[in-house]
C-alpha cells in the first residue's frame, strides 16, 4: 500500500505550549503518574491513599494542586515568550502555585469541619485571594484571553452585583467573602466541573491517550481505508469514519484534525478533491467526531454531573443526533464526488482488510468492553480504567505496537498537558458559576431570559442558539457550556417545558458550531494549515458541508424522540421524517440526489429545485405541534407541495440527457 503522506502538524505549535526538556519535562509526568495513582485509589476505594483521597474535598484540592502548576510550566506568559526553556518568573509561579494549592489540601479536614466557607480565620481569607488569582492566571494561559478577562470579571461581579444596571443586579458580598466562597465553597472552584472531572473525566482522558499512544488511530484510518478507500470519492468518507471514531475519543476538534487529517486530506487531493473542501469535510468530521458516542469528550461527563443521571444515558441520547449528521455529511461527499466524477484509489494502494484487522482486532474488542461496562453495567467511573489496562496488556503482548520506555514517557507527557489544561479552564469557569451563585443571578437570568423572549419558546431557542454559539466563539466548548447550563438551561427547561437532556445537548451543539462557521472556524482553520488551503474559503466551505447541524438541535430539542426520549412508535415516525428530510437537505446542498441525478443540468431550474428540495426537507424533518404553530401532517403536505414536483424535474432532466446521449 502506498498511501499519500504528509509531515504532521506539531499541536504544540498551533495551542502555543512550551516544548518542554531536562527536569522540567519530567514535572508533568510525574505529576501525572501520581493523579492516576490517586484516582484509582480514589475510585475503585482502594484505601492505599487515604491521607488525600479518604474525604472527598481533600481529594479534588489534591487534583487542583498536582494539575494547576503544571500550566506555568507548560504554557508561556506571552505570545513572544520562550517556548523552549522555562523562564525565572515561571518558576516562582509554578512554586507559588504548588504552595498556594498545598495550603487547601492540607487544610481540607479543617475547612470542613470548622466551616470555613461561612467564618474563616483571616490566613485562610489570604490564601483564598491568593488561589483566586492563581486561577485566574492559569485559566488566561491554558484557555486564552477571552475566558481570562470574561472569568476575570464575572469572579468579581459579587463585589458590585448591587450597583448593577437593574436585570443583572445580585445580592452582594464582601472581597474577603466572595474570595472563601471561591476557594471553599462546593458551588465555584469545588463545584460541578470539577467534581465531573476528578469522578469521571480523568479515566477517559487516560484512555483516549492510550487509544492513540498504541497505534488507534493508525488502525482506524487504515480500516476506514480498507472499507471505503475505493468507492466512490473514497478517501473523503475514509475522512468520516476515521475522524468520527477518532474524535469521539479525543474529545478534542483540533487533536483530531491534525492526527487523521495528515493522512486523509493528501488522500483527497490526490481522487481530485480541492484543498479548501478536502479540508473542510476533515474539520466537519472531527467536530462531529466529538459530539459521537460512546466516548465524547470532557463536557459530556460535566452534563451528567449537571443533570445527575448516568453518562451513558447521555451517550444514548446522542445516537441519534450524530448518526443524522453523519449520514447529511457522507451524503453531501458522495454526491460531490458524484457531480465531479471523483473515483475513490485503486485497490492496490489501500490497506488489506484481513491484516488490518489483525494487527488491530483488539482495539475493536476494547471498545465492545468499554460499551458494556458503559451502557450494561453503569460503571462510568471505572470502566474507562478496565478498558486502558485491557488495551495495555493486549497492546504489550502483540508485537505490532509494543511501548517501550520512551512510549511510557511519551503517554504521561501527552496525558499531563490535557490534565492541566482542562483543571485551569474548569477551575476559571468554576469561579464564573460561584459568582453566578452567591448572587442568586443563577435563578434571576433564566426569568429575564423568558420575559425578553416574551414567553414565546422557539424565540427563546433563537436566542440559546445565539448565545451559544457567541459564547463558543470567545470560550472552549466546555467553559460556554457550563455558563449556560447555569444560566440558560432553566429558561428553556422551566419557561419552555422542554426536556432537560434534549435542552443541554442543545447547548452543546450549538457551542461546537463555531469550530466550523466563519470568521473564527478554529477546526477549519485547522484543517486548511494541514491542506495548503485558504482559511477563510476552508470555513465557508465546512460550513455548506456541515449545514444539517445547524438545524439538528432544533429537531430534539422540540421532539424529545429523536434522543429516544418517548415510544417506540413515535421515536420510528420521527426518526423516519427526519432521516428522509436529512437526505434530502444533503443532496439540495450538492445538487445531487442519489437514485435520482444530477439537478445541475439545466442552469434556469437548478437553484429553484436546490432551494425547494432543501426547504421541504426542512419542513419534512421538523416536527410539529407544541412550540411549531403547525401539525405534522400540515408540515408533511407543505413538504410534499415542494418535494415532489422538484424530484419530478430532476427525474425528466437526468432521463431527457440519457436518451439524448443514446
Amino acid at each position: 500500500m502506498s498511501l499519500p503522506q504528509e509531515q504532521p502538524v506539531n499541536p504544540g505549535e498551533i495551542s502555543g505550549i512550551r516544548q518542554l526538556d531536562g527536569f522540567w519535562l519530567w514535572v508533568p509526568r510525574v505529576a501525572t503518574l501520581a493523579l492516576t495513582l490517586l484516582a484509582i485509589d480514589y475510585l475503585f476505594n482502594l484505601g492505599l491513599f487515604t491521607v488525600v483521597t479518604a474525604v472527598e474535598s481533600q481529594f479534588f484540592y489534591t487534583v487542583v494542586a498536582l494539575m494547576l502548576p503544571l500550566v506555568f510550566v507548560l504554557w508561556p506568559a506571552f505570545a513572544k515568550a520562550s517556548r523552549s526553556t522555562v523562564p525565572w518568573y515561571d518558576i516562582l509561579l509554578f512554586l507559588f502555585a504548588v504552595s498556594v494549592c498545598g495550603f487547601f489540601v492540607f487544610n481540607a479536614e479543617q475547612i470542613l469541619d470548622s466551616g470555613w466557607e461561612y467564618d474563616a480565620p483571616d490566613y485562610a481569607i489570604v490564601m483564598s485571594f491568593l488561589l483566586w488569582g492563581v486561577i485566574l492566571e492559569a485559566a488566561r494561559r491554558a484557555g486564552g484571553w477571552p475566558i481570562g478577562i470574561i472569568v476575570g470579571f464575572a469572579s468579581l461581579y459579587p463585589i458590585f452585583a448591587d450597583v448593577m444596571p437593574g436585570p443583572i443586579q445580585g445580592f452582594p458580598s464582601s472581597p474577603a467573602q466572595t474570595a472563601i466562597y471561591h476557594a471553599m465553597s462546593r458551588e465555584s472552584v469545588m463545584g460541578i466541573p470539577l467534581q465531573a472531572f476528578a469522578n469521571l473525566v480523568i479515566g477517559f482522558l487516560l484512555f483516549g491517550v492510550a487509544l492513540q499512544q498504541t497505534g488507534g488511530g493508525k488502525f482506524f484510518i487504515n480500516l476506514a481505508f480498507a472499507l471505503l478507500g475505493h468507492v466512490r470519492g473514497g478517501p473523503a468518507k475514509v475522512a468520516v469514519f476515521s475522524s468520527g471514531l477518532m474524535g469521539s475519543m479525543s474529545g478534542s476538534v483540533i487533536t483530531n484534525v491534525l492526527t487523521t487529517g495528515v493522512l486523509s486530506i493528501p488522500a483527497m487531493r490526490r481522487v481530485g478533491f480541492g484543498r479548501s473542501y478536502a479540508a473542510g469535510v476533515e474539520a466537519c468530521a472531527s467536530t462531529g467526531g466529538v459530539l459521537m458516542p460512546p466516548v465524547m469528550g470532557a463536557t459530556a461527563f460535566i452534563m451528567a454531573s449537571f443533570l445527575n443521571i448516568p453518562y451513558g444515558t447521555i451517550a444514548l441520547a446522542a445516537v441519534v443526533p450524530s448518526f443524522l449528521y453523519f449520514m447529511g455529511l457522507f451524503i453531501q461527499i458522495d454526491a460531490y464526488a458524484a457531480r465531479h466524477e471523483l473515483e475513490g484509489l485503486p485497490a492496490d494502494e489501500l490497506p488489506s482488510l484481513r491484516q488490518t484487522l489483525k494487527e488491530g482486532w483488539y482495539f475493536i474488542f476494547v471498545f465492545v468492553l468499554l460499551i458494556w461496562l458503559l451502557f450494561f453495567l453503569r460503571r462510568e467511573a471505572i470502566a474507562p480504567f478496565y478498558a486502558t489496562a485491557l488495551l495495555l496488556v493486549i497492546n504489550q503482548v502483540l508485537p505490532y505496537q509494543r511501548w517501550g520506555w520512551k512510549e511510557v514517557k511519551d503517554f504521561f507527557s501527552s496525558a499531563g498537558k490535557l490534565f492541566a489544561e482542562l483543571i485551569a479552564i474548569l477551575a476559571g469557569v468554576g469561579l464564573l458559576v460561584g459568582a453566578l451563585s452567591v448572587t442568586g443571578m443563577s435563578g434571576t437570568i433564566a426569568n429575564d431570559l423568558i420575559f425578553l423572549a416574551g414567553g414565546n419558546t422557539l424565540v427563546l431557542l433563537f436566542m440559546g442558539a445565539a448565545t451559544s454559539f457567541i459564547l463558543g466563539i470567545g470560550m472552549t466548548v466546555t467553559a460556554a457550556y457550563i455558563f449556560l447550563a447555569v444560566a440558560l438551561a432553566p429558561a428553556l427547561i422551566n419557561g419552555g417545558g422542554m426536556d432537560p437532556l434534549a435542552v443541554h445537548l442543545f447547548i452543546l451543539y450549538w457551542g461546537m458550531l463555531s469550530f466550523i462557521t466563519p470568521p473564527v472556524a478554529l477546526g477549519a482553520f485547522a484543517a486548511a494549515s494541514v491542506a495548503g488551503a485558504r482559511a477563510m474559503e476552508t470555513g465557508f466551505q465546512a460550513m455548506k458541508l456541515g449545514s444539517v447541524i445547524y438545524f439538528i438541535p432544533f429537531l430534539f430539542v422540540l421532539n424529545p424522540a429523536l434522543i429516544l426520549q418517548g415510544s417506540w412508535d413515535e421515536i420510528l415516525v420521527v426518526l423516519s421524517q427526519a432521516i428522509v428530510g436529512v437526505a434530502l437537505i444533503a443532496g439540495g446542498m450538492q445538487g445531487y440526489l442519489l437514485g435520482i441525478g444530477n439537478m445541475s443540468l439545466y442552469r434556469v431550474l437548478q437553484w429553484p429545485i436546490r432551494l425547494a428540495l432543501i426547504a421541504g426537507g426542512m419542513l419534512l424533518a421538523i416536527p410539529g405541534g407544541g412550540p411549531v404553530p403547525l401539525t405534522n401532517l400540515e408540515l408533511t403536505m407543505i413538504s410534499a407541495v415542494l418535494i415532489v414536483p422538484a424530484l419530478a424535474l430532476v427525474w425528466w432532466s437526468n432521463r431527457s440527457e440519457k436518451q439524448a446521449a443514446m
